[in-house]
């Protein structure tokens, strides 16, 4: 099973976002060191808690800090932006690092709904279309120079000019997104750490209806999941109480502020006993947490009984050099071979 990473630049209490981005660049480096298939950074406005409103920024300083592995959006909500813009974002950072850049492509708004209203160039109060599907249909032209003979848009050349481009991927949580990724025979990444409710039927539902000769990556599919690994149970769960503290926080309303230390979270959401998350309604939980065998036996179980092609992690506790720890243990739990780097 290929192994990935999806970073979310978490903000810990007591540290600056720039620290944070700071942890993103020494965790890609150790991930490219320990054979890690991707990094992607992902995509949050207006928050205290992720400091990264802004993949393509990250993704070019990550990937001139690493060698080997791929790097990418996790993703770019598009939406938000011009398509144009977009491919000629990716397409720059595929003139800088030729086959490593991934674009994950996501339809939701990255932060709340005034940030997403900020975000609009046009702010009048008519109501905006969902027009995604013209949206992704005029990027993957613009990507692989395929308008229409007759399309004034087949005149542009965009630039940077380079043979290849990025590897597009869609990435959802939702029976929608499977239902899109199938449409545009693009790959498929499945944010079961979002929302596990649709998890199964969604990628079943992509995998019977895609084409498989759209491309040569249509069909393959990466499930996100939500993992903490530690040397013991004990620890695992210590290091957990942070993201439980998090999420209870803001379900009260509390704001997306950074997170929490474990010894205060510890204090404030008792005994996992207790919990009662309401944001686990899937087959599995959001985050798997445990040792290294508990969680190399969860996860491949998962991850076979889905058939999925890789498994994509994202750990999110206080401790940076715990973070980084804990995705030692899952290189080391799943056999994954280390890189000279």
């Amino acid at each position: 099973m290929k192994l990935s990473i999806v970073d979310q630049s978490p903000v810990p209490e007591g540290h600056t976002p720039a620290d944070a981005l700071r942890n993103t660049i020494d965790l890609a480096r150790a991930a490219d060191r320990l054979g890690y298939t991707r990094y992607w950074i992902a995509e949050h406005h207006a928050t205290g808690s992720f400091a990264s409103p802004a993949p393509e920024i990250m993704i070019a300083r990550v990937a001139a800090e690493t060698r080997h592995i791929r790097v990418g959006s996790g993703g770019v909500m598009l939406p938000h932006y011009s398509p144009l813009k977009v491919a000629e974002c990716f397409r720059m950072l595929h003139a800088l690092y030729p086959g490593r850049i991934d674009l994950g492509i996501g339809r939701a708004p990255g932060g709340s709904p005034l940030d997403t209203f900020a975000l609009r160039r046009d702010r009048t109060n008519r109501t905006m279309p969902d027009d995604f599907p013209n949206q992704m249909a005029e990027l993957m032209a613009f990507l692989d120079k395929r308008f229409p003979d007759e399309h004034p848009f087949g005149q542009i050349q965009v630039s940077p000019d380079m043979p290849g481009g990025p590897e597009v991927w869609l990435l959802g949580s939702s029976m929608w997104s499977a239902a899109a990724a199938a449409q545009f025979g693009v790959p498929y990444a499945f944010a079961h750490f979002i929302d596990p409710t649709h998890t199964r039927a969604a990628i079943e539902y992509y995998r019977s209806h895609v084409k498989h000769d759209s491309g040569p990556m249509a069909g393959r599919t990466i499930l996100a999941m939500g993992a903490i690994c530690a040397e013991t149970e004990d620890e695992a769960q210590y290091l957990y109480s942070s993201i439980r503290a998090w999420a209870q926080r803001l379900r009260q309303g509390g704001g997306r502020g950074a997170i929490p230390e474990p010894g205060h979270a510890v204090r404030q959401v008792g005994p996992l006993a207790l919990d009662r998350d309401p944001r686990n309604t899937g087959e599995w939980p959001r985050v798997i947490v445990g040792t290294p065998d508990t969680l190399g036996e969860k996860l491949t179980r998962i991850t076979d009984d889905l058939v999925v092609d890789e498994l994509m992690i994202v750990t999110v506790v206080h401790d940076h050099r715990a973070r980084v720890h804990s995705y030692e243990l899952l290189a080391s739990a799943f056999g994954i071979t280390p890189r000279e780097t």
